[in-house]
């Protein structure tokens, strides 16, 4: 009793910490959205004139950074390839990304998952948390697949969700290659114009992404998540009405 007297005093100590940051990066990712331009291969070569032998790592620093926040990463996946080549390109593009979602996923989980956490009352909540929590690699690795699931809100959402870290990171690693891989080659070719090769990959990754999220939902998970008992609730509101007092 003493322990949960003492984690709900110190929970209740860092919450004005936790909203103010919230409220800094909620501001900053509006901000980003509304007045930010997705930088042009222009614009980055610029860049990587004005860096000269360090830009490889200040790209690498840039492109972590900023997504983030909910903007497109593939401007600097297609810069990537143009740049630094398909070999060196992909493994930098890759190494970002895999990073980026590994940072935005302990920066939520760190701000708000407690906070979430009062919300998970519902069974189909609870039941999607716990599936997350034991298999949740095949549905990242099968939503990194599908082009039109937004990178950034794919990494708050599993923030807040019970995924572990590590195969978060390794789905997000194999899931975001394919996608990744086909902008850096096809770069010059985008920027030229339509191809079909790249029409063709994003709808096979497409299908893939799908039939992954199928297999996921045939099969449960082996254990279903136990609902909290109302001793425990009970325990919980004694506990955090004491710190209060």
């Amino acid at each position: 009793m003493k322990s949960d007297l003492t984690a709900a005093s110190a929970s209740n100590k860092s919450a004005p910490i936790k909203k103010m940051l919230i409220a800094v990066l909620g501001l900053g990712g509006l901000a980003m959205v509304l007045f930010y331009d997705v930088p042009t291969v222009e614009t980055i070569r610029q860049w990587s004139d004005d860096a000269g032998a360090w830009f490889p790592l200040v790209y690498f620093a840039i492109y972590v950074a900023l997504t983030q926040f909910p903007i497109p990463r593939t401007a600097f996946t297609l810069a990537s390839g143009l740049l630094f080549g398909p070999i060196a390109g992909f493994l930098l593009a890759i190494s970002a990304t895999t990073l980026a979602a590994a940072i935005s996923l302990l920066v939520v989980r760190f701000l708000a998952r407690d906070w979430f956490r009062q919300y998970l009352t519902n069974r189909r909540l609870l039941n999607l948390d716990h599936r997350l929590e034991q298999r949740g690699w095949l549905t990242v690795l099968s939503l990194r697949m599908i082009a039109g699931v937004p990178f950034s809100f794919l990494n708050y959402a599993c923030g807040l969700s019970s995924i572990r870290l590590a195969p978060y990171t390794f789905a997000t690693a194999v899931g975001s290659a394919p996608n990744t891989l086909a902008v850096v080659l096809l770069g010059d070719a985008l920027l030229s114009g339509f191809d079909i090769r790249f029409a063709v990959a994003t709808a096979l990754l497409v299908v893939l992404g799908i039939a992954g999220l199928v297999v996921d939902a045939k099969f449960p998970v082996v254990e279903q998540p136990k609902a909290t008992s109302s001793a425990s609730e009970a325990t919980r509101s004694v506990v955090e009405r004491n710190v209060k007092e």
